[in-house]
């Protein structure tokens, strides 16, 4: 279905190019920060559900983080898990349920620490779910604090003097770690800071719930997107970081894709 021909304006003559997605999104403010790319990745991730029509076929998992309110913005049904846990839950609801469409929405601080090993065992079993990985390189939640994808020389709440490798060790780049794993079947690195970028991730996503439906293993889609209150930077500010620091260091693009 393509809203771009779904809705019009008669009465003015106008055709809307653009409607926020009307069922699955509801309508209440988010409560994410002023510039935060959650609420866009929210947005693309429902729009991309209407538009299959698979609202009444989708279940989301949501773990401790700032998207622990996802239950509130997104209209399918979404269960909680514990900090870490997103995806052993995910896994758990697939096996009972194999023909709905499932997915867990991580931060970093999450996936990448304390759901690390949850997070490599789902993927090299090849769960047939779908992981929405949001990476701004720190604890947005809970005061700023230095995360495993903190860039070196980061400031944070806890590396005041910046990330030191010698000290904390390298930042841990989770996309680069499971393509080597052979239950990975598509993974892939995006962002939101700009419409290109929106773009890219709305395809990704399509791919990905198509991915799940031939039922070919676990998709891996690592969104790079900003923490403009955790950075201690205006929204303008954390989009300029993002594309100086965050990308260099995590490269946007695919990084494994299907060989047939």
């Amino acid at each position: 279905m393509s809203l771009e021909k779904t809705y019009t304006s008669p009465e003015d003559g106008m055709e809307m190019v653009y409607c926020r997605p009307l069922e699955t999104l509801t309508d209440v403010p988010f409560h994410y920060c002023p510039g935060c790319g959650h609420s866009v990745a929210h947005r693309v991730l429902m729009e991309v559900v209407e538009e299959l029509g698979i609202q009444e076929e989708t279940i989301g998992v949501a773990p401790v983080g700032c998207s622990v309110f996802a239950y509130n913005y997104m209209n399918i049904d979404m269960q909680e898990a514990a900090h870490g846990r997103a995806s052993a839950v995910a896994t758990g609801i697939k096996r009972v349920l194999p023909e709905k469409y499932v997915f867990s929405y991580q931060g970093d601080g999450d996936l990448a620490a304390i759901g690390t090993a949850e997070t490599i065992h789902t993927v090299n079993r090849g769960e047939n779910i779908i992981i929405v990985f949001i990476n701004n390189g720190i604890y947005g939640m809970t005061g700023g604090q230095m995360a495993p994808t903190t860039l070196i020389g980061q400031v944070t709440t806890t590396s005041p003097y910046g990330r030191d490798a010698k000290m904390i060790g390298h930042p841990l780049k989770i996309a680069d770690l499971l393509i080597h794993l052979p239950g990975a079947y598509y993974v892939t690195r995006q962002s939101v800071h700009n419409p290109n970028g929106v773009r890219k991730l709305k395809k990704a996503l399509l791919k990905s719930f198509e991915y799940q439906k031939q039922k070919k293993g676990t998709c891996f889609i690592e969104v790079v997107s900003n923490c403009p209150s955790g950075w201690k930077m205006t929204p303008v500010e954390s989009n300029e970081y993002l594309e100086k620091e965050m990308f260099p260091a995590y490269p946007l693009g695919d990084m494994k894709v299907p060989s047939n």
